[in-house]
């Protein structure tokens, strides 16, 4: 376990029964890596074990380092599960050469509430303040890449009401609200993304995948967009559904692209 703060995290309440921030690390052996930050689902109230180490050692399979984060849930608010997220990316960047990985490929991945927490860390990072105390916080906290799963985008509209709840309380400021609905947040430095969805997912519609890209597409983002016809909600690698399981097949493809090289790179 790597914890993310030596100290007390910000935002941090003792009284609350949850372990501070860290990341629990699946590092390859064998030469330097991409790595990715797994972000698992659960609606910002707690994580699903589904979305979190089996993704990992998917990840370790085609040759790319992972780090699982657990972050910081009801009854904690925003920013903190947005902090936690882009001080993983930081503490990877910074520790880049004791890791093994490569600084300038660090991507992220997000199930559901989890896929929100990756794009917001695509979407509303900053380039690390080169005159802190820490380290840490010189490096920026842009992902180079963020694989979005079936994932909560918008609290508009098409919103999964208990993601926005449990992240903004049950009377969520208007303005803020806005900017956490992450289509109207892309702009032309957003992360590349992938993202997948199920047409007939009934916990988080499609709609919030297609926004998403749509205003990806508006803002020239690369991204790789995939919406399969039938499947549910949560289905993490969804091995026991062979028509969407070959979205990790295709996700892999994506990362070797985007330059996350490994064993798989090298076939």
């Amino acid at each position: 376990m790597i914890p993310l703060w030596e100290r007390t995290p910000p935002g941090y309440n003792s009284g609350i029964s949850q372990q501070p921030p860290s990341l629990t690390p699946y590092v390859c052996s064998g030469g330097r890596r991409g790595a990715v930050v797994v972000c698992p689902g659960g609606g910002y109230s707690h994580k699903a074990e589904h979305e979190g180490a089996p993704v990992a050692l998917w990840l370790n399979s085609i040759g790319i380092s992972a780090f699982v984060l657990d972050y910081r849930v009801a009854p904690y608010r925003h920013p903190c599960p947005l902090t936690d997220a882009a001080r993983a990316i930081r503490c990877l960047r910074c520790h880049a050469d004791r890791l093994d990985i490569y600084p300038d490929r660090i991507g992220i991945i997000g199930f559901s509430a989890g896929g929100h927490l990756a794009a917001s860390a695509g979407t509303l990072f900053d380039n690390g303040n080169p005159a802190a105390d820490d380290p840490v916080d010189r490096a920026g906290s842009r992902p180079d890449a963020m694989i979005l799963c079936y994932p909560v985008i918008s609290f508009g509209d098409y919103r999964h009401h208990g993601s926005m709840t449990s992240l903004l309380g049950d009377e969520p400021d208007a303005k803020l609200r806005s900017v956490l609905s992450l289509e109207n947040s892309v702009t032309e430095g957003t992360s590349p993304a992938f993202i997948w969805h199920t047409a007939s997912d009934a916990g988080v519609p499609v709609e919030n995948s297609l926004l998403f890209a749509r205003a990806l597409s508006e803002h020239r983002v690369p991204f790789e967009l995939h919406i399969f016809p039938a499947g549910g909600h949560g289905l993490g690698l969804a091995e026991a559904d062979p028509d969407v399981s070959v979205w990790t097949d295709l996700c892999g493809r994506w990362l070797v692209s985007r330059g996350f090289t490994g064993v798989a790179a090298q076939r």
